[in-house]
């Protein structure tokens, strides 16, 4: 087991240093072309791995750097994420266009400037595109109705953000406009599904996210459970307990009766099932439940739909998927999951997986949109058709 861990993790390094050499090299190309006796080999590619390995040095070195120069950092290590992926794809069709070029006998004097400008103008609109899509939110509406009663409701209103990803990229600033959008549209529930926190609770504690976060009110409460990120950190108990302080719930394989009228399932995340303690089976959780009163199951990664249908829940929320964040990812999140993103009606389960507030790595999105989910659930004995 440990040796496939280290041919598999030799093989990721190979080929990411095999990437970013590769982009590197064709900076190179332009960059001498464009300075010409101005530029420098060493520098250039001393300074290329600081920044191409700025995500691991930030992470290597969190111990023993300085707070702000570890988040300075990650937060260029982030957006490297986003150079390396459309480098590579960007790149590769500009070597085809040059070596078409070249067998045309055009001199490479002449077209590289040409490539290399039109590369550097392509990444700017990819990067200002992608951060607009990212730092502007929007609230995306969703109008369900359960065919049960919920005592004399006759509708709830549901705020849901998942994937928030709080850390060293999104923050307080990120933070406010989530609480204001969602105050904004006077919620009777707020509802967490996962990844609150960006791996390290530590930035949430240093930047005093949990004051901006308090400011979130909805008269039912607010529920959270616990996302993939939340387990890579580690810091789970420091993560409830903080949660704990400003009056945020989070929900570890529990279920809470909410006003005697609706019932909310909470589940530990799937990574879960890979520590000591596991998860319980969403059957396990379903069992004392009266299944003719409205259930929400809060489960971070949209997996076995069919489960939560047969189980008798009405509404299961995921994110997980960010629905690709960077296109053409959605093709993937597509096939990993019968739901990567939006709502599907599967028998009497309403699944909803949003694409998520935040982002990991760059803060940027390409064929996806930062959003807060709008659930408006009608309650009555006779369904009606959606609005």
């Amino acid at each position: 087991m440990k040796t496939r861990t280290i041919m598999s993790l030799t093989l990721v390094f190979l080929i990411v240093f095999g990437i970013n050499g590769y982009i590197g090299w064709h900076g190179q190309i332009f960059l001498s072309d464009l300075l010409g006796v101005w530029f420098h080999r060493g520098i250039y590619w001393s300074c290329f791995w600081i920044v191409a390995l700025a995500y691991l040095l930030s992470w290597a070195g969190s111990r023993v750097l300085h707070a702000h120069v570890s988040r300075v950092l990650k937060i260029i290590g982030s957006y490297w994420f986003a150079m390396m992926q459309y480098g590579i794809l960007l790149l590769l069709v500009t070597d085809l266009v040059a070596g078409v070029l070249a067998l045309a006998a055009i001199p490479s004097q002449t077209f590289i400037p040409v490539l290399g400008w039109l590369d550097v103008f392509i990444f700017l609109v990819i990067f200002a595109r992608g951060s607009y899509n990212a730092n502007h939110p929007v609230i995306r509406s969703y109008d369900i109705t359960i065919p049960k009663e919920a005592g004399d409701w006759k509708q709830l209103r549901v705020a849901i953000a998942s994937d928030i990803h709080l850390g060293s990229i999104v923050g307080n600033r990120q933070l406010s406009k989530l609480v204001e959008q969602v105050n904004g549209l006077h919620p009777d529930l707020i509802l967490l599904p996962g990844d609150v926190i960006d791996d390290d609770i530590r930035p949430f504690i240093r930047y005093e996210m949990g004051k901006t976060m308090r400011e979130l009110q909805a008269p039912l409460g607010i529920y959270a459970v616990l996302g993939n990120h939340e387990y890579i950190g580690g810091h789970i108990p420091a993560f409830v307990e903080q949660m704990s302080q400003i009056g945020i719930r989070v929900l570890m394989d529990e279920t809470v009766h909410i006003a005697e009228r609706l019932y909310i399932v909470g589940r530990k995340d799937k990574a879960a099932e890979r520590t000591a303690e596991g998860r319980q089976s969403l059957d396990a959780l379903m069992d004392g439940v009266d299944t003719t009163q409205p259930i929400i199951v809060m489960d971070h990664q949209p997996y076995h739909l069919d489960k939560a249908a047969d189980a008798g829940a009405d509404v299961m929320l995921s994110g997980h998927t960010h629905r690709g964040q960077m296109a053409p990812n959605h093709l993937i999140t597509r096939r990993l999951f019968e739901l990567d993103w939006g709502y599907l009606r599967k028998g009497n389960l309403h699944a909803i997986v949003s694409s998520g507030f935040g982002t990991w790595g760059p803060p940027i999105r390409l064929g996806s949109r930062s959003e807060i989910i709008q659930l408006t659930i009608h309650f009555t004995t006779e369904e009606r058709e959606e609005a």
